[in-house]
């Protein structure tokens, strides 16, 4: 590696371990600080609904507002998101037990965390774009490895220590982005001026029609990965129960997490290299029929072993999915148009987890593990057939007419 790509993947790596160490605390221990706060699972269940939801609409407006030239730039909104994260945290250690209180906060908390996510994306990709030689894969793989430590560590440390622990890490995450924030400044350009002056090229499509009709297989893709995500979060939402069926406790639970974690790094720091051979379209397929098998396997699966099988597909499915989403946006979407198409990205996947948590929880009630289980083989099969039409049947960028907004 040259100097400038190990100066840049290293800052963008650790602002990538801040996100997802922090990610960890919220949104992984959601529940745990939720319930340990006076809240029940009908009311934990009602705030993250909540926040998934508003965040899911949220994502595309940032980003529309984001892709037009002006004040608010990836950079800055990354950096009042981090800052008001960090005072809602401060904020809920004030008021530990206060319900009334900690419901606006912790939604609030929750939803800009996943606002910001797609916003990262897009500013390494900005940023490559302006000559910061930031290896992507690398950075965003570590970033699922700072989860996967942090997964296991934190859980002894709360049980231990107490819920507050939580919101110590956290803000602790947020002190290192900022600091990593400030260190972002794009290299001048040849005439001396900073590149951040200079106005993205192209049309930025803000209305959603003209969005659709500029990028018809990417918008029907992102129905697909509606379905997708809605498999992945029923296994991840209920993996509880799914490991109790088949003998397993908590213990087992800590290390499925970490599996499927930490088999992200080797996928994610070599997809450029992927990415040579063969095209992000593609690869997002490929993902799509990996997540449907990771889904297949717990059908039928009689023991732990079996779990771990179907855990380990992850190097197949999101390990994949996640950065060829990212690349897939950067090569064929315009400039003004690339932080909506990363945002569109996250907001599909979180419908996706509204719909799971809203239907696989009543389908447990009801029914039982196998039935959960066939019924997200059946919508992540369909998110397949609507991708493989998506990109085989769709131009993946259209030239047309649109009013500039």
């Amino acid at each position: 590696m040259t100097n400038n790509k190990i100066i840049w993947t290293t800052r963008y790596t650790l602002l990538n371990a801040a996100y997802f160490v922090a990610f960890c605390t919220v949104h992984a221990y959601a529940a745990v600080y939720l319930l340990a706060n006076g809240f029940n699972n009908t009311e934990v269940g009602v705030l993250l609904a909540v926040a998934n939801i508003v965040s899911a609409i949220f994502q595309p407006i940032i980003a529309g507002v984001i892709d037009k030239p002006g004040f608010l730039t990836n950079r800055r909104f990354i950096l009042i998101s981090v800052l008001i994260i960090m005072a809602g945290s401060f904020i809920l250690m004030m008021i530990p037990g206060n319900k009334f209180v900690i419901f606006p906060v912790y939604a609030l908390i929750y939803m800009i965390q996943f606002a910001y996510q797609p916003v990262m994306t897009a500013l390494c990709f900005e940023y490559q774009k302006a000559g910061c030689d930031i290896f992507y894969g690398l950075a965003r793989g570590l970033g699922s490895a700072s989860f996967a430590i942090t997964s296991v560590f934190i859980g002894q440390i709360v049980e231990k220590n107490g819920v507050s622990i939580l919101l110590w890490v956290n803000i602790a995450a947020m002190v290192l982005s900022v600091l990593i924030v400030f260190t972002f400044r794009k290299p001048k350009d040849t005439t001396g001026n900073d590149t951040d002056t200079k106005a993205p090229q192209g049309t930025a499509h803000n209305s959603f029609i003209d969005f659709a009709r500029t990028y018809p297989a990417f918008v029907l893709f992102l129905v697909g990965t509606i379905c997708f995500f809605f498999a992945h979060n029923m296994i991840n939402d209920f993996m509880i129960q799914i490991i109790r069926n088949l003998g397993g406790n908590e213990s087992e639970l800590g290390f499925a997490n970490f599996l499927q974690a930490i088999l992200e790094l080797p996928v994610m720091a070599l997809i450029g290299l992927i990415l040579k051979k063969i095209s992000a379209n593609r690869l997002l397929l490929f993902s799509g029929v990996a997540f449907l098998v990771k889904t297949l396997i717990l059908i039928f699966a009689k023991n732990m072993p079996h779990m771990y099988i179907s855990q380990s597909f992850q190097i197949f499915a999101y390990a994949i999915f996640i950065p060829a989403g990212a690349y897939y946006v950067s090569t064929t979407m315009e400039e003004l148009d690339q932080v909506k198409g990363q945002a569109f990205i996250t907001s599909a996947i979180t419908i996706g987890g509204v719909f799971s948590n809203l239907i696989s929880g009543v389908i447990l009630d009801r029914y039982d593990i196998k039935t959960m289980l066939i019924t997200g083989s059946v919508v992540c099969a369909a998110g397949v057939i609507i991708s493989i039409f998506a990109f085989t049947r769709l131009p993946h960028h259209n030239t047309v007419k649109t009013e500039q907004n």
